[in-house]
C-alpha cells in the first residue's frame, strides 16, 4: 500500500488547486499557501486542506507551514520568479525536500541546483504536477479528459504481465499499449513486457485500476 505522504502547495490558482485536489484524492495530506485573500476563502470552503493565508518566500510562513515534516513542496505561482524564491528558502529550511517549480520555457539556469523539477505552460496540469511530487511509478503524459488519460508505467518484476508478450496479454477493453517510454517503436503483438522498463498506455478512466494492478501487481 502506497504510503500517505504530506505535501505543500503554495499558489491557490487553477494549476496549484488542480494538483491539490490530485493528491487529496490519492489519500495524501495537502496544506495550501496563499497570499490573496479572497483566493484563500474559495480554498478553504473547497476543503482540500488546510490553507494558510501569506507570502511563501518568507521563511515564517514555511515555518508554519512545517515543511520540515513534509515530503515535498510545489511552488505553482504565476510568477516563476517568485516559484524559485519559494524553493530555495524551502531548501534552506529543510534541505532534504523534494521542490518542484513553476517555470516559463525550461531554459532558467538557476533552477537547476534548487528545484527538482520544474512544471512548464504546456504541462499545466493539476495530474502532471501531483505525479512529478508523489514520485510514484506512474505519471500522466497528458492532461486527460474527463474520460482518457495518456498515462506512462513502470512494469513492477511482480506484475502479472512482466515478461509476456503482449498478445498473451488480456488488457481490458478501453485500454491501448502504445509503445516503449523512449518512443523508438509502436507496441505489437510480439512486444515484451520487460520488468523495470516503462511503457506509454492510453487508458480511458474507468479501467485506469484495472491496467495499474496488470502492470504493477
Amino acid at each position: 500500500m502506497t504510503r500517505t505522504k504530506r505535501f505543500v502547495i503554495a499558489g491557490g490558482g487553477r494549476v496549484g488547486k488542480q494538483t491539490a485536489e490530485n493528491l487529496a484524492d490519492q489519500g495524501h495530506d495537502v496544506l495550501l499557501i496563499e497570499s490573496d485573500e479572497e483566493r484563500v476563502e474559495t480554498l478553504s470552503d473547497a476543503y482540500i486542506g488546510p490553507v494558510i493565508h501569506g507570502d511563501a518566500t518568507r521563511p515564517s510562513i514555511l515555518e508554519q507551514a512545517d515543511i520540515a515534516d513534509s515530503d515535498a513542496i510545489a511552488a505553482l505561482t504565476d510568477q516563476p520568479g517568485t516559484n524559485l524564491a519559494i524553493c530555495m528558502e524551502a531548501q534552506q529550511y529543510a534541505p532534504s525536500i523534494r521542490t518542484i517549480a513553476r517555470a516559463e520555457t525550461g531554459t532558467e539556469q538557476e533552477y537547476d541546483e534548487v528545484v527538482d523539477a520544474t512544471l512548464l505552460p504546456e504541462y499545466l496540469g493539476g495530474d502532471y504536477a501531483a505525479d512529478i511530487l508523489t514520485g510514484e511509478d506512474i505519471r500522466t503524459l497528458v492532461y486527460p479528459t474527463a474520460e482518457l488519460d495518456i498515462i506512462e508505467v513502470n512494469v513492477s518484476p511482480s506484475a502479472p504481465v512482466a515478461g509476456r508478450r503482449l498478445d498473451e496479454i488480456a488488457l481490458p477493453s478501453g485500454s491501448l499499449l502504445i509503445s516503449t517510454a523512449d518512443r523508438t517503436e509502436l507496441a505489437g503483438a510480439d512486444t515484451v513486457l520487460e520488468p523495470d522498463e516503462r511503457y506509454i498506455l492510453a487508458v480511458e478512466t474507468d479501467v485506469v485500476d484495472e491496467v495499474l494492478n496488470l502492470m504493477r501487481g
